[in-house]
């Protein structure tokens, strides 16, 4: 059976879908001249003009309900118009899995891209942080566009990352062009060969060695964890780490990397450490590919945190 890719953008309203899509449908290189079907789930200021389309040889429907979205409809939208590529304007307020649930075998999702307005992203993650986050974690690629020189990037990418490590991020200028991301001023010393981690820097630190395990490459540091062993965690290996809330008070999760130490076994699960440590990258199936390994250097009783979670910002 023929496969119809299938390309996702996704965010809430005036987020830049609309505009994003006829980018792609400019973009010869990436359609491919193939015809394309374009279903939008919502109604933006933003608008598909009849010339766009003509020339990015795409037909448009739109879709008013998620009810509407069904296996059988979108198996009608194809034998109607006969598609080789599928681009959904999402609903930022309608569940990705839903529609990931609902897709015909034959349209395997390349990408789900989650477009975000960064002048109002704050405003969004305070009154809206469960659904926000649902949004990230369904995504390949963030796109932040409207960003300017007052743009906290380090901010965004920390918030962000702590959903999803996986996501990679993009930053837009106003004017539409790529924006560089900026290096995140960290609370601790990168460059010092010994880091002493305060209790509040840990998740900090978490989420830069996740993303840049080489800068710590070699290096000893030094934190208070909470002990975690599990069956099927390697013999001699322990995870030291923190619970951090990711999205909201439902959704807390156990944050650490692999350490290796001849008294990973006699270490107590839930009790806190003050452990020392040096630093080496390797790739584990844990990871998925190349992450920080921790080798225990010294192990202390260590006194539980004031504050027992571990936030992103």
């Amino acid at each position: 059976m023929l496969e119809i890719p299938v390309y996702i953008a996704t965010g809430f309203l005036e987020s830049g879908k609309t505009s994003f899509i006829r980018e792609i449908l400019a973009d010869q290189e990436f359609t491919e001249g193939k015809k394309v079907l374009v279903i939008a789930c919502e109604e933006g200021a933003e608008e598909y003009d009849e010339e766009i389309l003509r020339e990015g040889n795409a037909e448009l429907v739109t879709v008013e309900s998620p009810e509407e979205l069904t296996t059988d409809f979108l198996k009608q939208l194809q034998r109607q118009h006969r598609q080789k590529l599928t681009i959904f304007e999402y609903n930022g307020m309608w569940k990705v899995q839903d529609l990931l649930d609902v897709l015909p075998k034959n349209w395997p999702v390349v990408q789900v891209f989650t477009m975000i307005d960064a002048s109002t992203y704050e405003m969004y993650l305070n009154n809206m942080r469960s659904i926000m986050m649902e949004l990230v974690k369904s995504s390949d690629v963030v796109i932040f566009n409207r960003c300017d020189k007052d743009t906290k990037k380090g901010s965004l990418r920390r918030s962000v990352k702590a959903a999803n490590r996986r996501v990679q991020i993009i930053y837009e200028s106003i004017d539409g062009s790529d924006d560089e991301e900026e290096e995140d001023d960290l609370p601790f010393d990168v460059n010092a060969d010994e880091i002493d981690l305060e209790d509040d820097d840990y998740g900090l630190w978490y989420l830069d060695a996740m993303d840049h395990p080489e800068k710590y490459d070699g290096k000893k540091v030094r934190f208070t964890a909470m002990v975690y062993r599990g069956d099927k965690l390697p013999k001699g290996y322990f995870v030291p780490g923190r619970f951090a809330m990711t999205c909201c008070a439902d959704d807390i999760t156990f944050i650490g990397f692999l350490c290796k130490s001849q008294f990973a076994e006699k270490l107590k699960v839930r009790e806190f450490i003050k452990l020392t440590a040096t630093v080496k990258t390797e790739v584990r199936r844990e990871y998925q590919g190349p992450g920080p390994v921790l080798t225990a250097v010294k192990i202390e009783k260590g006194t539980k945190p004031e504050e027992e979670l571990v936030y992103f910002n």
